[in-house]
């Protein structure tokens, strides 16, 4: 953990990032997030038709399917999909396709740690290149806590098996609020909050990528 010389707040360090949309021909929008070693390919299915047993009559279903880089999706992938479709729904605009569905698959590369932050970010960059409707964007960023205190951002998953306890935020880009949390392990309520403020640091880093990637990729059409 590094800490800022004006102050006793640690230090948002983050590995560095990769991105590319539109990668994929067959999903209405697709991005591939990568983060360190952590590599996830997202895919964006919809407004779609839904069957009539998941039809919501005032707004989209939003489904998410996520796929382990070996063997079968288990507990964990499931726990991991209820997270993502959580904040989907958040920050669609799911309202304005009522008796839809709206389908996001996320396909695991690699794992190297904070992959849920990784599959958020890969999320949300299908759903902008798909041209949904959204009320904010959002990203992921994960927090660990080792044994002697320090939060450690974007760990790998060395630094993940060492801690004594990982928190995964998603943060909107409208006010840097908290839209899902995702917690194991024993921490203090200072320590929560702390986790919490150095996330809300990392989301700017990580907005900014956003935009510098959308803009890199609409300045070559142009």
């Amino acid at each position: 953990m590094e800490v800022d010389g004006n102050s006793t707040q640690p230090i948002a360090v983050l590995r560095e990032f990769g991105c590319e949309q539109n990668l994929l021909s067959r999903p209405d929008g697709s991005a591939s997030f990568v983060q360190g070693d952590t590599s996830v390919l997202a895919g964006v299915y919809g407004p779609a038709e839904v069957k009539v047993s998941k039809e919501i009559h005032n707004r989209a279903t939003t489904e998410v399917i996520i796929q382990p880089s070996v063997g079968l999706p288990g507990v964990r992938e499931r726990s991991q999909e209820q997270y993502v479709r959580e904040t989907c729904a958040a920050a669609l605009l799911t309202s304005l396709h009522p008796r839809s569905s709206l389908t996001l698959v996320l396909q695991v590369v690699h794992d190297d740690g904070s992959l849920l932050s990784c599959s958020l970010n890969a999320a949300c960059m299908a759903l902008m290149d798909a041209g949904l409707p959204m009320r904010c964007l959002f990203c992921g960023v994960t927090c660990a806590i080792d044994s002697q205190g320090h939060i450690h951002t974007d760990p790998t998953a060395s630094q993940e098996r060492e801690s004594r306890a990982v928190m995964t935020f998603a943060i909107d880009s409208a006010e840097r609020r908290v839209m899902m949390s995702s917690t194991k392990g024993s921490f203090s309520v200072s320590e929560l909050q702390q986790c919490i403020a150095v996330s809300q640091r990392a989301s700017e880093k990580i907005f900014n990528f956003y935009r510098e990637s959308v803009k890199r990729r609409y300045s070559k059409i142009l």
